[in-house]
């Protein structure tokens, strides 16, 4: 087949009965022009793997198949996107896998093999941060993907890429910068999607990069996510939800406990993180 043989996704999305459900996060995306210009974004995909999830009616999918992927992974839980995810998969000359089900529940290093692997997705609203948290933190480094493309609400996008400082910065800040590099590579608006959601849409594009320091990644994990749990709280009252008394750590690393967590470098976290990890192991000695 042709890639004029493929009928319209309207048409599809008609055949097969299909409307976005807000339940599911779904919006969905139908300009192929679009389409085409988000499956770009990680350079040529000739011979590559690439995993999706959330494909909905595979608006995305051609996309990604008609710039030349080998071989396309899509996870998709909507039962009734598996009929027209199923003529493309026929159409691509089988280059395309259907896993069926809840990409939370997917093991991915063990169904994507060592990669390389193309991640590219415009992701579910409601699993998109769980999904990027646990590609970031992937205990492997380099990890299973050799880039991840996903497309998010703006705020959460902005926050992704934001600098110490700012507003946006938390702990998907650190998490995102410590070891890779991510960059916004274009908004969509929110009127190229049915239905249109009520924010504006941003795709972002990461890359792995050596890690700015070596330390646990769930050290890194507990850390940010008691610093920025209470982020209007000084360090020395926040980080007590670590448990103890947070100024044996923030003596060790000179960090001052009367800082916010939002004025900490990212180099900052990985010394208290690392820090950290020491204090737990001397307390384990000692008892």
């Amino acid at each position: 087949m042709t890639d004029a043989s493929l009928p319209p996704l309207r048409e599809v999305i008609a055949a097969h009965g299909l409307w976005a459900k807000k339940a599911l996060g779904q919006n969905f995306l139908l300009d192929a022009n679009l389409l085409g210009r988000i499956a770009r974004v990680p350079g040529p995909l000739d011979g590559a793997t690439v995993y999706e999830v959330g494909p909905g009616p595979g608006g995305l999918t051609r996309a990604i198949l008609q710039a030349g992927a080998r071989r396309v992974i899509a996870v998709e839980m909507d039962s009734r996107c598996w009929p027209a995810l199923e003529e493309l998969g026929a159409w691509s000359g089988n280059r395309l896998e259907l896993i069926r089900g809840d990409a939370l529940k997917v093991d991915e290093p063990t169904l994507l093999g060592t990669g390389p692997v193309h991640i590219i997705a415009n992701l579910p609203y409601n699993v998109g941060t769980a999904l990027l948290v646990r590609w970031l933190t992937t205990r492997d480094w380099p990890p299973f993907w050799a880039s991840l493309t996903l497309m998010f609400q703006r705020e959460v996008a902005q926050r992704i890429i934001a600098a110490p400082g700012s507003e946006a910065y938390g702990r998907l800040s650190v998490l995102a910068q410590w070891r890779a590099c991510p960059r916004i590579a274009f908004d969509v608006p929110a009127k190229a999607f049915t239905p249109p959601p009520k924010v504006t849409s941003s795709v972002v594009h990461i890359t792995p990069a050596e890690p700015l320091a070596d330390v646990p990644v769930g050290a890194l994990e507990a850390v940010t996510a008691a610093a920025f749990g209470q982020r209007r709280k000084m360090l020395r009252a926040s980080l007590k939800s670590l448990g103890g008394d947070p100024a044996a750590l923030l003596d060790d690393t000179g960090i001052d406990g009367e800082r916010r967590a939002e004025t900490l470098s990212i180099a900052e976290f990985c010394t208290l993180a690392r820090a950290w990890t020491a204090l737990r192991k001397a307390d384990a000695g000692k008892g």
